[in-house]
């Protein structure tokens, strides 16, 4: 499999990621507890929830454009399991 195609099968794996939620006032603060930076906010859980599903999107395809434009300088990748 070339460097590519590997690129391409991470990239439609299935992840599950852990959404905290915190009212504060009038706004519901939302963030990605495995990911910081991935926060966002909303009046309603429902929209700091459809914010926070884009930011992490936003994060993880920005990030996955960066290992793309860098693969040449990357010596290996592999996927792995934790248990926490």
């Amino acid at each position: 499999m070339t460097r590519e195609g590997l690129f391409i099968k991470i990239k439609n794996m299935k992840q599950k990621f852990t959404a905290i939620y915190k009212k504060r006032g009038k706004w519901y603060l939302g963030w990605i507890e495995e990911i910081p930076g991935v926060n966002t906010q909303g009046r309603i859980i429902k929209e700091a929830r459809e914010n926070l599903r884009e930011a992490l999107f936003l994060i993880l395809e920005t990030n996955r454009l960066i290992v793309k434009k860098e693969i040449g300088k990357v010596f290996a990748r592999e996927q792995f399991t934790i248990s926490v």
